[in-house]
């Protein structure tokens, strides 16, 4: 079988993809990811590019990121076609963040499994978009309030939206006009788990929740120039990959943290200079970490909320804190409140104050850790990349290549 990836360039998400394509050609299948020019993958993955310039930087800004991502998905599809042409594959693995990947689907005729990187963008009666930090509700009420959320995201989206249109019509496609109408409806393969995304009864039967992709990857070592008192509780503060600059956001948690009898150690991801790194009140300021040693020896996470994080604190049985900053943080910041394994703060809840207080209140309390350690007791059990690939061998049957 021949796989061809296509994934927004975001490093979470190519993380997630290069786990399906180790476990695709460990099984003897092909997997090729189609990237814009400049995008790098790590681990030797098999890659053709779109003729052109390199892609400019991804903004920070989330209008100018629509922009940028609607501009992404024309080029692929004015330049993909004719590569995919050329390459014939069995199989499109798209993120369900890119639209062209179904719409190229659709216009080759070859089969699409959707993959949910973040929370999966299915439409389900009473779960809101994943940018909205809203709970599960299937009242009148909350199914009004979703309506109006969806009608606010079509407005944001028009510039994706157009290009959606422009492309489906071009390939006699049919009026598909959003996200959401270019996912597969046969076969999604989620990274959430089971009692951590809301239900799905209505949609959800062809969502394969499989836990997180990258599984058993070579543990690292815990730092040997961090040596937390083991008398006091040990907090680990990150934003993830593309949120580190936010000094002053980093400067609170670790105040608050200290206010609240904790050591801090915080995670810029590179994103500080030495200077503004230095001036966090926190005990080790590191540009970068070996994530899963430390959350091993947490007590608490305080997280952007970012899902990959989410799903590694749950398997390290780590409460967190929530402080969920854009894109689909919201909604997993609700989820990680709503399954008891921890506390959010909302943009305006967070004060010195406000966080010392969460904190203190997940550092005292077993009930959040004890509902992490729950899942953590069920981590060994989630299929991941191995199930995920399992499900896409059961979905595509492609004929015997010609080999030598």
């Amino acid at each position: 079988m021949r796989a061809v990836l296509i994934t927004p360039p975001l490093p979470s998400h190519l993380r997630a993809f290069e786990a399906l394509a180790r476990e695709l050609t460990r099984r003897g299948h092909e997997a090729i990811f189609l990237t814009e020019p400049g995008v790098a993958l790590q681990g030797g993955a098999a890659q053709v590019t779109l003729p052109g310039p390199p892609a400019r930087p991804q903004p920070r800004r989330l209008l100018a990121e629509i922009v940028a991502g609607a501009r992404r998905t024309d080029r692929l599809c004015r330049d993909g076609l004719p590569v995919l042409r050329a390459l014939a594959p069995d199989l499109i693995l798209g993120d369900q963040m890119e639209p062209a990947s179904g719409l190229l689907a659709r216009a080759l005729g070859v089969p699409l499994v959707s993959v949910a990187c973040a929370v999966p963008m299915d439409p389900e009666p009473g779960i809101p978009l994943p940018f909205l930090g809203w709970p599960h509700d299937t009242t009148a009420q909350g199914l009004r309030r979703n309506a109006g959320g969806e009608r606010v995201a079509d407005l944001l989206m028009l510039p994706q939206s157009r290009v959606i249109r422009r492309w489906a019509q071009a390939w006699n496609l049919g009026d598909l006009r959003r996200l959401q109408d270019c996912l597969s409806p046969r076969l999604a393969l989620s990274q959430t788990v089971l009692g951590f995304d809301y239900p799905r009864p209505v949609n959800g039967a062809h969502i394969a929740p499989l836990g997180p992709f990258r599984r058993g990857q070579a543990a690292q070592d815990f730092p040997p120039d961090i040596r937390p008192d083991g008398t006091r509780p040990f907090v680990y503060v990150s934003l993830g990959t593309l949120q580190g600059h936010r000094a002053g956001l980093l400067s609170r948690i670790a105040a608050a943290c200290r206010q609240a009898g904790a050591q801090v150690l915080v995670s810029h991801a590179g994103c500080l200079s030495e200077d503004r790194a230095r001036a966090i009140p926190a005990d080790w300021v590191r540009p970068f970490v070996p994530q899963q040693a430390v959350l091993e020896r947490a007590d608490l996470c305080v997280t952007h909320a970012g899902l990959n994080t989410a799903l590694e604190c749950l398997m390290a049985g780590v409460p967190m804190l929530a402080v969920p900053l854009t894109h689909d943080q919201p909604g997993v910041a609700a989820r990680i409140a709503q399954c008891g394994a921890g506390l959010r703060l909302q943009p305006w809840q967070r004060s010195p104050a406000r966080i010392r207080e969460a904190v203190a209140r997940l550092l005292s309390g077993p009930r959040f850790r004890d509902t992490a350690r729950s899942f953590a007791a069920q981590a060994d059990d989630w299929p991941g990349a191995a199930g995920a690939v399992d499900r896409i061998e059961a979905r595509v049957s492609p004929p015997t290549r010609a080999t030598g």
